[in-house]
């Protein structure tokens, strides 16, 4: 046996459902490996379909597919070092395929690895759409045991140490995993963990790139036993290394390579909103966007974000003003939209909204104006940027931060209208803050300029609708570090209520807060998916029920 073994890892990007497209990946990453001279190349946790694949992964003719794909794989990639790529596999007999990781060489299939614990929490639902597999032992490539815990096994200490006893010398470990504010530090203590127990390498690769609403940060990384870092790929990005492994006394080290930066907080999950949003669009065939742009801060951050992930000129900015909108407002938009240099269009709805106003006059007569009024000016907004998507082909954003989502203070068909919102788990005071970072940082990856790109005429004024005269959000919500403190405890770490009054805060106002969250589930059922940046992100990490009478008592 030779005393060096060099493993291609490939953290790339697939797009659901495009098995031709994935499997043109992988044969490329192959070629890679073979042209560095690798023994084996690696894939992520389900890299020929892409993840998750939902229920699309229990119709069987969607994984005879992808047995196809794989079938062609193994026969393409014959000459040259070993494959290894996650795809779902249905065994005769069972209800539902398995998540499973399949290593080809010379032709032939030499190991078919099957996950064994499933995750069933925050996002995940694999035991709805998977079968348990038995513990896989290790495979020998090259000579050199190579186990393979498949993401969720690598995180018990019972499938690595079943691997360790039977021969593993080598840990690989293929990931799906998606990305939360703080996340590869979870990942750390667990991986660092399973190398301290088992005395043994792990090479962590994750997938990268945006799935609906979930971001997948890449950031995968080689750990020595004992837990020593010897590579750290980079966040956010498609990238291939080439880890060396030497036999020593003490069996197999990897050769300390390179160690890419590791973005945190305010970084990481800014440009977690860039590549979700890059990637919704273009995995769903969109290369434009649209926003209402209306002066405020939630507008001009997700105008930043879109025209960072597409290009400045594929963003366009419309302003809506109405005999509410001040000069302020419409100078704060246009100043915006200048210094990303994105198109700023202005399309008044004074004359709709007479026109509107004239229908409903006799359904309205005797009553006095109010919600149904200023929601008007909402929904005609809604209506005329959605002309302006269909019309156009752009995609429209919406623009309601996670503050917003969660106590309904916003229009459903209104400014709730839209294919994708990138702030929808962002609090507002969160907002600020990446305005501010936004405002004082620029990166390779970002598409528009460096500079201050939110004016800080923007973040500083009172937040406000501006569906009425003299307006501002805390006539009807308490100051924002008020209202996200609340809804960070009732919804983030789920507290009681006299949790959250033992805190400090009124009880009147963190009732009145319950009650708005629970109101309000309706609006979210039916809002744009956005970017997941926490554990508690609104549609799979949190899933309550529409009608519902039950409130916190204590």
């Amino acid at each position: 046996m030779s005393s060096t073994f060099r493993l291609t890892i490939a953290q790339l990007n697939p797009v659901m459902g495009d098995l031709e497209g994935n499997a043109d990946k992988a044969r490329a990453a192959w070629a890679a490996g073979k042209a560095a001279g690798a023994d084996m190349v690696a894939l992520p946790e389900m890299f020929l379909t892409g993840y998750q694949p939902q229920d699309l992964v229990r119709k069987p003719a969607f994984v005879a597919d992808c047995a196809r794909h794989l079938e062609a794989l193994a026969k393409d990639c014959a000459d040259g070092p070993a494959l290894g790529i996650g795809a779902p596999w249905w065994n005769e007999g069972d209800d539902k395929p398995h998540n499973a990781w399949f290593v080809f060489e010379a032709g032939r299939t030499v190991a078919r690895v099957l996950k064994h614990h499933l995750p069933n929490y925050k996002v995940f639902d694999e035991k709805r759409y998977f079968q348990s597999g038995d513990v896989s032992g290790p495979y020998r490539i090259k000579g050199v045991g190579i186990g393979t815990p498949i993401c969720e096994d690598a995180w018990f200490e019972d499938v690595a140490e079943t691997l360790a006893e039977t021969g593993a010398e080598i840990l690989v470990i293929p990931n799906g995993s998606p990305y939360f504010t703080g996340k590869q530090d979870v990942r750390f203590a667990h991986i660092v963990s399973r190398t301290v127990e088992t005395g043994l390498p792990a090479v962590y690769l994750n997938l990268v790139g945006g799935q609906d609403d979930q971001v997948f940060d890449g950031a995968s990384f080689v750990l020595n036993p004992h837990g020593k870092l010897t590579h750290q790929l980079p966040a956010f990005e498609e990238h291939i290394d080439h880890i060396d492994f030497e036999l020593g006394e003490d069996g197999w080290v990897a050769v300390e390579g390179e160690k890419a930066h590791a973005p945190e907080g305010i970084e990481a999950d800014y440009h977690a909103t860039v590549l979700a949003l890059r990637d919704y669009m273009g995995k769903a065939g969109f290369k434009k966007a649209l926003l209402g742009m209306s002066g405020g801060v939630d507008s001009a951050l997700v105008a930043c974000i879109a025209a960072d992930a597409l290009g400045p000129e594929n963003v366009r900015c419309v302003m809506l003003p109405s005999e509410y909108t001040s000069q302020g407002s419409l100078d704060d938009a246009a100043t915006a939209a200048r210094a990303l240099g994105c198109p700023l269009d202005n399309v008044p709805i004074s004359g709709p909204r007479a026109a509107v106003s004239e229908a409903l006059g006799p359904f309205f007569a005797g009553t006095e104006p109010g919600i149904a009024e200023e929601n008007i000016q909402s929904r005609l907004r809604g209506l005329l940027l959605m002309a302006l998507s269909n019309k156009n082909g752009e995609m429209l954003l919406t623009t309601g931060n996670k503050s917003e989502v969660a106590v309904g203070y916003a229009t459903i068909y209104g400014d709730m209208s839209g294919g994708y919102n990138p702030i929808k788990d962002m609090y507002k005071t969160r907002v600020f803050d990446v305005c501010r970072w936004r405002n004082a940082n620029h990166r390779p990856w970002m598409q528009a300029p460096a500079g201050e790109m939110i004016p800080v005429s923007i973040i500083d004024k009172p937040p406000s609708a501006e569906l009425r005269p003299d307006q501002k959000d805390e006539d009807s919500l308490p100051p924002y570090e008020v209202l996200d403190a609340i809804l960070e405890r009732l919804i983030d770490r789920e507290l009681s209520v006299a949790e959250v009054v033992a805190d400090g805060y009124d009880r009147e106002t963190v009732k009145r807060v319950e009650w708005l969250i629970y109101i309000s589930e309706y609006k979210r059922f039916q809002s744009a998916p956005g970017a997941r940046l926490s554990q508690r992100a609104f549609w799979l990490d949190r899933r309550y029920p529409i009608v519902n009478r039950w409130r916190d008592p204590s």
